[in-house]
């Protein structure tokens, strides 16, 4: 495992800390790294979330969509 050495302003080493010593993690390392793997899901998420989008962008025009009619057959049973 690599080491690397960060700096950071008073009040957030304060904070760091003391989130380690709170109980959820057993170190700084250990808090720093969920942090940083957060991030990563994060950033998963936001990048499927904007695939998503330019999907139905080409997708074409929009359809009108009847909400009482899908209401009215799932409601019968018959699916959307």
């Amino acid at each position: 495992m690599a080491t690397m050495n960060v700096s950071l302003p008073d009040h957030m080493k304060t904070c760091v800390e003391a989130r380690a010593k709170g109980g959820q993690y057993s170190n700084v390392s250990d808090y720093v790294r969920d942090l940083i793997r957060k991030d990563l899901e994060r950033q998963q998420a936001i990048g499927e979330l904007q695939g998503m989008l330019e999907e139905g962008l080409r997708s074409g025009e929009p359809q009108a969509f009847d909400m009482a009619g899908f209401i009215d057959r799932k409601t019968r049973g018959l699916g959307g």
